[in-house]
């Protein structure tokens, strides 16, 4: 449909015009129809959004996973309308054939735009990715978008150091986001663009879109800081557009931060929220809720549009999008695939890797060299364990990074640096030489993420969209500071790699501020978190093999501070069936067992003694380890009863750490031996001792157990 009052020959102004009013409208339809959205900073941000699509995003609408595609993200979900506006009128579909690894989700279609937050539709109340076509990664929680950006902007730096070559700059693409001033009050955004301040990110531009308002009010009842002079302060150069509406500005700044790369840029762009709504604009009536019929009419005049007509779409907006952004990139994206021929021709080794990524996958032979420990009272602890292992994959895939939050010595994670070197600014990822194997700079693999662990987990998501094979390490207890980072990327099935040590109690003497008591139920509470807590060093090899081949969720591996015994496999079960997520480690021999012993990580070592002791006192025990229950629960019902079997309800369940869960295995009247309170300082196993995770207890318990259903049968 043609709106009445548009030129059959408008100027690129009135062009220009004609497609900001339209992204307005379509925002405010959408949130009008559904009687629930935010109108106000799609229709105040418009213009910025549409000077970026337009004039400077280098993306093919038709190849919405092409590698070297800049990155947009829209920080504010609540925002969405203004992003699904231009999904749909830049006609971003599906990619096919080599454009189709990591090209997810159905497009946004006009049909989509009018089921706004309804139920099956594309257009959610925040942006999804995997869900809708174009969006980059999920939005919603303010900050988890500019920090992931950050993630998008290291990986570009990381793969323009690794791969690029003279004459081949396969990797040259920009990352932005839009941010609101909710984002700028957020501590994730603070520490992640500290951390891009750090590392110079100059591929990273974040447009602050400053509206003064919030839902409860105008922000100057809680945020009076200079949020530029901040940035500064961080090392970005701040750039500032005094009217939203004031495009060709904009463009200049935007114009700054493509040609003078030097260090990641700030746009602070003032606009007014709800611009337009003769009622509304500036209020935080336009933050949250529908404008109401009389104030879209009112809004609607305002930008000389049909105030009658609704999810209207001039035909010359679709177009007009098409001649520039859509062409653009086309243009682009050509040029790259005829590039990436050259290059797979005279770099097939590196071309594959790209391809590996692309694709999710991983390079035959990856886990060949993965070690194999042999039985040892004394042990290892499982970081330790880790870490060898985790050495082991890098040496064969090369796009296995990633860091801790100022813990690699204590989580055991960093990658040898004749390996892998340090990620650091210092070589530029176009000085056009080969990156060495231990170069420090953009191609290094062991990243410093500083006290930063929430910054640190959004980051690493952005690496993961962007195809690495990341990961990110820390306490098991600093899980609570990165919570919502991490819930994102289970909610999007991205392949993070968590390492998170000092698992229990058993950690000792720091105290019960450091030991974690119901950390472990919670990610085991988190939908899409495969939790992975090993008893000993070859479960921990067996734990790294599945966290590798997991590609559609993130893994946490729950791992010791304290040497744990190596188990003689000779004289018990393999440590494959870590892949089960539970197994059968120790059985009586012939005949139903009469007690079962269940346990993971530190304290199956206590089952096993527990186990034996029985055994000579003529009690038929088994003891079942029990890395993950999440991968235990995917198997048949057949399996779980081999392993659980119905007929044996006397149970035992040991884990020094909250029970919560433990009662679907052990049933309502098994035993769990579990914490009740938080923990003490003193030494390891003396705090295990006080709180009674000693192999005695495992039997005492067992007996009692026994007892019981002797006694009711």
């Amino acid at each position: 449909m043609t709106a009445p009052d548009t030129p059959s020959t408008a100027t690129a102004t009135e062009l220009d015009q004609l497609c900001i009013n339209t992204l307005r409208t379509l925002a405010i339809d959408m949130v009008q129809k559904a009687e629930s959205g935010h109108p106000g900073t799609p229709m105040g941000a418009a213009p910025t959004a549409y000077c970026l699509w337009q004039r400077y995003l280098n993306y093919d609408p038709h190849a919405p996973a092409w590698p070297n595609r800049d990155r947009f993200v829209l920080s504010p979900g609540h925002a969405c309308a203004l992003l699904y506006g231009l999904l749909f009128l830049c006609d971003v579909q599906p990619g096919s054939g080599d454009d189709a690894p990591g090209s997810v989700g159905k497009p946004v279609t006009l049909d989509e735009i009018k089921s706004f937050r309804q139920l099956g539709s594309r257009c959610t109340g925040h942006p999804e990715h995997g869900w809708t076509t174009g969006v980059e990664t999920t939005t919603g929680p303010l900050g988890q978008g500019v920090a992931t950006s950050v993630g998008m902007a290291i990986a570009e730096a990381w793969l323009a150091a690794t791969y690029n070559r003279p004459g081949f700059s396969l990797f040259d693409h920009k990352v932005y986001a839009l941010a609101s001033d909710g984002d700028m009050m957020e501590g994730v955004s603070a520490e992640a663009a500290s951390l891009a301040g750090h590392l110079q990110l100059a591929n990273l531009c974040w447009i602050y879109d400053s509206n003064h308002i919030s839902i409860e009010g105008a922000t100057g009842i809680t945020f009076t800081e200079d949020v530029g002079a901040r940035f500064e302060a961080y090392g970005w150069r701040v750039l500032h557009v005094q009217d939203a509406n004031a495009i060709e500005q904009l463009s200049a700044c935007l114009n700054t931060f493509v040609t003078e790369p030097s260090l990641p840029t700030l746009i602070v762009v003032q606009s007014h929220i709800g611009y337009g709504a003769p009622h509304k604009q500036d209020t935080k009536e336009a933050h949250g809720e529908a404008l109401g019929e009389e104030e879209v009419r009112l809004a609607k005049e305002f930008y000389d549009w049909d105030p009658d007509a609704k999810f209207l779409v001039p035909d010359a907006v679709p177009t007009h999008f098409q001649a520039q952004f859509g062409q653009r990139g086309a243009d682009a994206h050509a040029a790259w695939k005829t590039l990436f021929k050259k290059y797979q021709a005279q770099y097939p080794d590196l071309a594959l890797q790209i391809a590996h990524m692309q694709a999710g996958t991983l390079p035959e032979g990856w886990d060949a060299a993965l070690p194999s420990f042999e039985a040892n009272a004394k042990g290892v602890s499982t970081r330790d364990a880790a870490g060898k292992v985790l050495n082991a994959i890098a040496k064969q895939v090369p796009w296995v990074l990633g860091g801790a939050a100022d813990l690699a010595p204590s989580t055991k994670t960093t990658l040898s640096f004749d390996l892998a070197g340090v990620f650091e600014p210092g070589l530029l990822a176009d000085s056009g030489e080969p990156a060495k194997a231990d170069a420090r700079g953009y191609a290094g693999r062991n990243f410093h993420f500083g006290i930063r662990e929430h910054a640190m987990c959004a980051a690493v998501s952005g690496m993961a969209l962007a195809g690495l094979r990341p990961f990110g390490a820390g306490f098991l207890i600093f899980t609570d500071y990165a919570r919502g980072a991490m819930r994102l990327a289970a909610m999007m099935g991205l392949p993070v790699n968590y390492v998170w040590t000092h698992d229990s109690i058993a950690l000792g003497e720091d105290g019960p501020t450091h030991q974690p008591i119901e950390q472990l139920a919670s990610l085991r509470a988190m939908p899409g978190m495969v939790v992975l807590r090993p008893a000993d060093a070859n479960e921990t090899v067996e734990a790294w093999r599945i966290a590798m081949q997991t590609t559609d969720c993130p893994t946490s591996l729950v791992l010791s501070r304290q040497a744990l015994p190596t188990l003689d496999r000779t004289q018990y079960a393999s440590a494959t069936g870590v892949a089960q997520g539970a197994y059968v480690l120790a059985d009586c021999e012939g005949g139903r067992p009469d007690v079962l012993l269940l346990a993971t990580g530190s304290e199956v070592a206590l089952c096993i003694t527990a186990f034996e002791q029985l055994k000579k006192d003529g009690v038929r025990a088994r003891v079942v380890s029990m890395p993950s229950w999440e991968l235990f629960e995917r198997q048949d019902a057949a399996y779980q009863e081999s392993v659980l079997p119905d007929a044996v309800q006397a149970r035992v369940s040991v884990e020094a750490g909250s029970g919560l869960g433990w009662e679907r295995y052990v049933g309502r009247h098994g035993a769990i031996l579990d914490m009740h309170s938080f923990g003490m300082s003193a030494p390891g196993k003396d705090v295990m001792a006080h709180f009674g995770f000693d192999a005695a207890h495992v039997v005492r318990a067992a007996q009692e157990q026994l007892h019981r259903h002797t006694a009711k049968s």
